[in-house]
Order: structure tokens, then sequence, then C-alpha cells
């Protein structure tokens, strides 16, 4: 599988979407968020965290760059590089030790692909008259994506057919 999007038409709605693709992440995983300003990158990282059972205040890194929440399983790294120049300036973060033991949420994360050939980017836009529709675009890259990806896509949809009835 490619890619695949849903809409969502409320901030709830996009961490419920949030919370299906937590069930299948595990440490080492990275997702990239991507969208303009308000989009909805930090509501979908709450929804993640408190799907996997974090208690931790969960707010947009912007200024402190990274942040980590504990988890039942684990740590979540949060990182936001909107204020970051360049890959170089990432790069002396020194996050990658990190990033095997970890999962791994970064907004804006165009700027850092190319770190990262195994991840999954979650693109956010928004659809429709002004307010809270949203299209989530779901991509892989590696295998690891390419393979779980299906299920993920298998979890909305059936969360979508539920909410129809």
């Amino acid at each position: 599988m490619d890619s695949f999007s849903v809409l969502s038409d409320s901030p709830e709605r996009t961490g419920q979407i949030a919370a299906l693709l937590a069930r299948e992440l595990r440490p080492g995983d990275v997702v990239l968020l991507t969208g303009d300003l308000a989009a909805g990158k930090t509501v979908f990282v709450k929804a993640v965290a408190a799907a996997l059972g974090s208690t931790d205040l969960v707010t947009s890194p912007t200024f402190t760059l990274a942040q980590f929440y504990s988890t039942h399983d684990g740590k979540i790294l949060h990182v936001d590089t909107y204020r970051l120049a360049d890959l170089a300036e990432y790069r002396d973060l020194a996050l990658e030790d990190y990033s095997d033991d970890l999962i791994t949420l970064i907004e804006w994360g165009e700027l850092v692909a190319s770190e990262f050939p195994d991840h999954l980017m979650v693109s956010l836009g928004r659809h429709g008259e002004p307010g809270d529709g949203r299209t989530i675009t779901f991509r892989p890259s590696g295998e690891r994506w390419h393979t779980a990806l299906p299920t993920v896509h298998r979890a909305v949809a059936a969360r979508e057919s539920e909410d129809v009835l």
C-alpha cells in the first residue's frame, strides 16, 4: 500500500484516528507529521500519547524542541523542527541515540525525512469550509511501514463504518 487518506471533521475525530495508529506503534518507530500551522499535528501527538497510556502533559515543543513522555511500555520522543533552519541543526540535537528505544513523533517532519529511511509520514491538511475539517494522509517509507500500513488502514476503515452505522 502506497498511501491512504481519511477525512476528519473535528479534533476529536483526529484523535480517534491517531489512537488507531498508536495500536501499531512500537519502539524504534518514527512518525513524521506535516501540515500547516494549526493543522492538528500536536492534537495528533496528544492522542497517540494518551492511547499509549501517557498521563504526561503533551504540548508543542516548538521552543524546547524536544520532549519525552512516559507510556505504559516505554517513552515517546516528541520533536518539533519548526524553528530549525536545516538538517544540521537537527543533527546537533543528538537525538538519534534515542530513536531505537523510543517511539519518535516529529512535527514539521519533512525537514528530517532523509534521516529516517523507515518512517511513516502523516500529513494533515485542511479541507472544506474553514473550521475543523482535515484530510489525514498516511504515506509509508521503508519496509516496516509498507508492511504495517494496511493494518492501520483496516482499523481506520472499520472505525469509519462503525461511525456510519
